[in-house]
C-alpha cells in the first residue's frame, strides 16, 4: 500500500517561509513525477508545481521566484520550500504521485498553511 505523508504546514506571516515535505511509503517513488498541490477556501484544488523524476521542476506563474520543489530519491521525499508567503498563498496543500508505468494516482492527507497579514 502507497501512503504519501506531508508535514510542514503551520501559520505564519506574511513574507515568512515554511517547507513543506512529503514522504512517501513504498516503491513507487523513483518511477513518480510528483506535485504539490492546493485548495484554498471556496475554490477548487489547483496545481502549485511539478517535479519530474530526473528532478525538471515547473510551476503556476503566481509562484515561481518564491517557491522551490525539490525532491530526493533516495530519501523517497519531496519538498516544497516556500518563501515570501502571502495571505493568498493560504489553502491546503497536497502532495500528488503519478506514476510513470500506468498513471496510477496517489494523494497525501493535506497539511494546512494559513498565511496571516
Amino acid at each position: 500500500q502507497v501512503l504519501l505523508v506531508e508535514s510542514g504546514g503551520g501559520l505564519v506571516q506574511a513574507g515568512g517561509s515554511l517547507r513543506l515535505s512529503c514522504v512517501s511509503s513504498g516503491s513507487i517513488f523513483n518511477g513518480a513525477i510528483m506535485a504539490w498541490y492546493r485548495q484554498a477556501p471556496g475554490k477548487e484544488r489547483e496545481l502549485v508545481a511539478i517535479i519530474t523524476s530526473g528532478g525538471i521542476p515547473n510551476y503556476i506563474s503566481s509562484v515561481k521566484d518564491r517557491f522551490t520543489i525539490s525532491r530526493d530519491n533516495a530519501k523517497n521525499t519531496m519538498y516544497l520550500q516556500m518563501n515570501s508567503l502571502k495571505p493568498e498563498d493560504t489553502a491546503v496543500y497536497y502532495c500528488h504521485a503519478r506514476l510513470m508505468s500506468n498513471s496510477t494516482q496517489y494523494w497525501g492527507q493535506g497539511t494546512l498553511v494559513t498565511v496571516s497579514q
